[in-house]
């Protein structure tokens, strides 16, 4: 069996072009900054272009996604009649005991993880600032040997 495709004259680096153009306006308007986008490319996490741009997209999820969700959600079964209405019933309970029971629990670790987020962007700031000065530091010094 052979097979062939005839893309015509179809412009392969104008298209890539288009699409990278299409991903970067995204990427800046921030519809790639859900954390569950980030979940799911943290294995191309690593390819991006700049170190820096990938810290700053990776703190970014680990804000959005910090916090347990602990609201409730519609509880539903695929079954029928009474054993699904029954199904329903008794997960509903399960869940409202569950959630009263862990509730502190997932309060507690919303705290732990928020401030982990602080700690973790404050560290971030101020290794930044730390950085700037030093290259300014290294360019005064670089600049003062060429005279």
């Amino acid at each position: 069996m052979e097979l062939s495709l005839n893309a015509g004259d179809l412009d392969v680096e104008s298209l890539v072009k288009e699409i990278r153009n299409e991903v970067a306006k995204k990427r800046q308007e921030g519809v790639y900054s859900d954390a569950r986008i980030g979940r799911a490319e943290r294995h191309n996490l690593m390819y991006m272009a700049d170190s820096e741009e990938l810290l700053r997209f990776y703190l970014n999820c680990l804000r959005d996604g910090v916090h347990v969700d602990i609201n409730d959600y519609q509880i539903e079964d695929r079954r029928t009649g009474w054993q699904g209405k029954f199904l329903v019933k008794t997960k509903t309970i399960i869940w409202k005991l569950l959630k009263f029971y862990t509730f502190r629990m997932w309060h507690q670790q919303n705290q732990i993880n928020g401030l982990m987020v602080t700690a973790i962007e404050s560290s971030f700031q101020q290794y930044e600032k730390k950085i700037a000065k030093l290259e300014e530091r290294l360019a005064k010094l670089e600049g003062g040997d060429s005279q």
